[in-house]
């Protein structure tokens, strides 16, 4: 591939192409260009005419159409994205607005420049694109119209200073928030631009994706467009008929075998998330996908002044984060955030311990505070005040690292979730810490740990759920009688 080597190109001297008579609708124009001069790069059809499905102009069609700023997709793997992707991109060079500007953003730099690879393979199988555009190793560039496309990594430093007429997102899944508010920064510079993520789904519901497939599920938003490509909840792995349902090239481009073997060797939860498109957890994830979302009561929000409680503190001694949350004493348990303190990314940032002592003076204040169980590490003389204020019989050393006692308390919690026999407050802050806890199996049970050592991914607030809804189960099982008056 001469055509990328770096150093001076070859001045164009073809003339622009012939466009006369085309449709000036977004989508339309951009069909008839894939059409009439895009050719498959490899596999199935290579060389030949790239032949647009229906599902794929689908996509095109809505992505594309008048005022949609955001696109969103979410489909299985080995359906063609970055195909699709890189087609849409060579077509913006040439038939988008007057200096177009194509940036294709992915996890990696690697990621990023597959589809910039296959767009300049695209552009190089056609002699009359070819001709038109000046090959780099890091970009393409139109000089008729002055269009380049680029890729980029995701890296939000990186992501600024940009006026994209299409932004391509690779595996949205993978992307983080600074980067995706780094993304939208971007976009409405011009009068049309388009933000087009083409991913999987991901195996949380912590993360950008999530949140903007429930933005798109929603249907009020007239600027975004969002089309899923799953099969049925709950279908068994080997239903023929629900991988049509997810992978809308079965049978075309995609072999039936191949995703049979796929299934034979893929961990469930991972064929169901890359093969079926569907929103699982992983095998090692704590809670199963939507369970803990099923126990939101927010209308319940934190419980009335005076109402009897369990407070429940597991704290970090540096720049970690720490929780305090209640739990409410009764047959009808419901989980609430007290207090939680969180690093925003700072490395010097330290916890807010008179803040954190406040909110304790606070909560007691506030309700009827039966107990205080708190993890002693790295709090202990703040623990030891507690008691003296408080009482030694209302605050106790809860050690979260006790596996004898932290496993029947995970299991109660996990079990209460399952069932819906518990509520939440339904705060975001929470939900993301259970949300990053996965199971750890030991002899006594499952415990909660991070995804990883060091990981940023919080489960703090998570840990203290756990004992407190199993301080309150105890309270609540263990409430004094009232004596029966006898008369003889």
């Amino acid at each position: 591939m001469s055509g990328t080597k770096a150093g001076p190109k070859a001045q164009v001297t073809a003339e622009p192409l012939d466009l006369t008579g085309w449709p000036r609708a977004r989508a339309a124009r951009r069909l008839r260009f894939i059409r009439d001069y895009i050719l498959t790069p490899k596999g199935e059809g290579a060389l030949k005419p790239f032949k647009v499905r229906p599902w794929q102009r689908e996509i095109v069609t809505g992505a594309f159409a008048p005022g949609i700023r955001t696109a969103l997709v979410s489909l299985p793997r080995a359906n063609g994205k970055t195909a699709l992707a890189a087609a849409l991109a060579v077509a913006e060079l040439f038939v988008g607005p007057p200096s177009a500007e194509v940036l294709v953003v992915a996890s990696d730099q690697r990621q990023a420049n597959i589809a910039l690879r296959m767009a300049k393979r695209m552009i190089e199988l056609n002699p009359d694109l070819a001709e038109r555009a000046m090959i780099y190793a890091d970009r393409i560039v139109v000089p008729e119209n002055d269009a380049t496309m680029m890729a980029l990594p995701a890296d939000p430093g990186a992501l600024h200073g940009w006026d994209p007429s299409l932004l391509v997102v690779d595996e949205l899944h993978v992307v983080t928030e600074p980067v995706w508010e780094a993304v939208t920064s971007m976009s409405g510079k011009r009068p049309e631009s388009l933000t087009l993520a083409i991913s999987t789904p991901s195996t949380s519901p912590d993360c950008v994706m999530f949140r903007l497939v429930e933005h798109g599920r929603e249907g009020t938003d007239p600027a975004f467009f969002l089309r899923e490509f799953a099969a049925p909840d709950g279908c068994a792995t080997d239903d023929r008929a629900a991988w049509k349902i997810g992978n809308p090239a079965l049978g075309d481009f995609l072999a039936e075998d191949g995703l049979e073997a796929a299934r034979r060797t893929l961990r469930e939860p991972v064929f169901r998330q890359l093969r079926l498109g569907q929103w699982v957890s992983g095998s090692e994830a704590w809670l199963p996908f939507g369970a803990w979302d099923a126990c939101a009561a927010p209308d319940l929000g934190t419980p009335p002044d005076g109402s009897k409680v369990v407070l429940a503190f597991d704290g970090s001694a540096s720049g970690d984060s720490t929780a305090l949350v209640g739990c409410t004493v009764g047959p009808d348990p419901h989980l609430f955030v007290a207090g939680l303190w969180e690093n925003p990314g700072d490395r010097g940032w330290r916890v807010p311990r008179e803040d954190v002592d406040n909110a304790v003076a606070l909560a007691f204040d506030r309700w009827d505070v039966v107990e205080l169980a708190a993890d002693p590490w790295g709090w202990r003389s703040e623990i030891e005040a507690w008691a003296t204020r408080q009482g030694e019989r209302r605050v106790i050393e809860w050690n979260t690292a006790a596996a004898q006692r932290m496993a029947p308390a995970t299991d109660r919690l996990y079990q209460a979730v399952v069932t819906q026999a518990v509520t939440h407050d339904g705060d975001p802050r929470l939900a993301a810490h259970v949300a990053h806890a996965v199971a750890k199996p030991t002899t006594l049970g499952d415990l909660i740990v991070k995804d990883k050592r060091n990981s940023p991914r919080k489960i703090d607030a998570a840990v203290a759920s756990i004992v407190a809804l199993d301080r309150a189960a105890f309270h609540t099982n263990n409430q004094p009688r009232r004596r029966a008056a006898s008369f003889r």
